[in-house]
């Protein structure tokens, strides 16, 4: 896949928001994701730290997105909303499992593949580098307003007019074609 073909990255057409900062102890920005973010092996949601996020913000909500995936509307590996403004990071494995160090009140919605929890990267074999952009949103409400059934695409929906600010950390992964 060239740079050509990749499709804009998720917040290409939403208003512009403040920007903060969102580091990781598992994933340098355009690294290559570790094997504990892939489906088939580690399927982990990397640790997750941010900062700088604007005045105002009375909740989080972090969501993982491939708009490389060959489905003409990208794929989500997880989202996640109304995490409380006193929570600043999330440990390696918040997204599944039993949710080790998610915030009581934090809501999972399903992901693409169909559960409600992270799902690491799986692209097809042959199709080049996918991009899995982790974003955090520093949110005007302390609760987004959707329920645990909300598709992502309504939870982005809510996000696009509740974002104050948006932190990401974008990570890449492919599969050879030989597999």
């Amino acid at each position: 896949m060239t740079e050509q073909q990749r499709a804009p990255l998720p917040h290409a057409f939403h208003p512009e928001v403040a920007s903060f900062t969102v580091v990781s102890d598992d994933l340098a920005p355009g690294a290559v994701l570790d094997a504990a973010q892939v489906y088939a092996e580690g399927n982990t949601s990397p640790q997750l730290r941010w900062e700088g996020h604007p005045a105002g913000t009375k909740s989080f909500a972090v969501t993982c997105f491939d708009p490389d995936a060959p489905t003409g509307s990208g794929f989500w590996h997880w989202v996640v909303f109304d995490i409380p403004v006193s929570v600043t990071e999330l440990p390696a494995g918040a997204g599944g499992g039993a949710f080790p160090g998610l915030p009581e009140g934090a809501v999972h919605v399903r992901n693409d593949y169909g559960s409600k929890e992270f799902g690491g990267a799986a692209p097809p074999a042959g199709d080049g580098p996918h991009r899995y952009v982790f974003t955090v949103y520093a949110v005007d409400t302390e609760n987004l307003g959707p329920d645990a059934d909300a598709s992502p695409a309504v939870v982005g929906f809510h996000l696009r007019f509740h974002a104050l600010g948006r932190a990401q950390l974008i990570g890449e992964y492919e599969v050879s074609a030989d597999g």
